[in-house]
């Protein structure tokens, strides 16, 4: 039985954003306008901290923009379109630190850990390498469930595998790289 913490998340995103997005696993409709942005983007984390969240999505030339500024820790970004998922995020703010720095390629900065939702899942081409725009020759995206993420978690990473051979398990994403982070499935 899901708890009533997932079922009330899954009923918003479904109130909110009906007609935006099929169902997992099959062919997604990208949000365009900001609305469609913005109701993508809150469907990733529990209700509470989506309506304070600041939504930010990338423009045209990559550049993030604000499309609603929010007044709690957390930063929404909807569905990435270059993956076949529906996979938006929220971070808090040294989590958006970290993105900043993947999608920049630094280093994040070190002994920030941050927190992440991600409770649309997520579709990643590479485990091992950020920036794959597509699995690599007889792989397949890494598709992982409703999780949240932890980034830059210290040493207590090494308990976890770096591969996503079951993402029903935690397993540590880009393991072998500045932005690795730990994946926590939550169903």
């Amino acid at each position: 039985m899901r708890s009533p913490w997932i079922v009330r998340c899954i009923v918003t995103f479904t109130l909110v954003c009906a007609g935006c997005a099929a169902g997992r696993g099959s062919a997604l409709k990208s949000p365009a306008t900001d609305a469609e942005l913005i109701a993508n983007a809150m469907s990733a984390a529990p209700r509470a901290v989506a309506e304070a969240a600041t939504i930010m999505a990338t423009d045209e030339k990559g550049q993030l923009r604000v499309l609603r500024q929010g007044t709690g820790p957390f930063t929404c970004l909807p569905d990435n379109p270059e993956s076949p998922g529906n996979d938006p995020m929220c971070v808090d703010k040294a989590g958006m630190e970290w993105a900043k720095a993947w999608m920049t390629k630094t280093t994040p900065q070190a002994g920030m850990v941050g927190f992440g939702y991600m409770l649309m899942g997520g579709s990643d081409a590479s485990n091992d390498d950020p920036y794959a725009k597509g699995p690599a020759p007889g792989m397949r995206w890494v598709e992982t469930g409703p999780h949240v993420m932890v980034f830059n978690p210290g040493p207590m990473i090494d308990a976890y595998p770096k591969k996503a051979d079951d993402p029903r398990q935690p397993y540590v994403m880009w393991g072998d790289t500045p932005y690795r982070h730990l994946m926590i499935p939550v169903q």
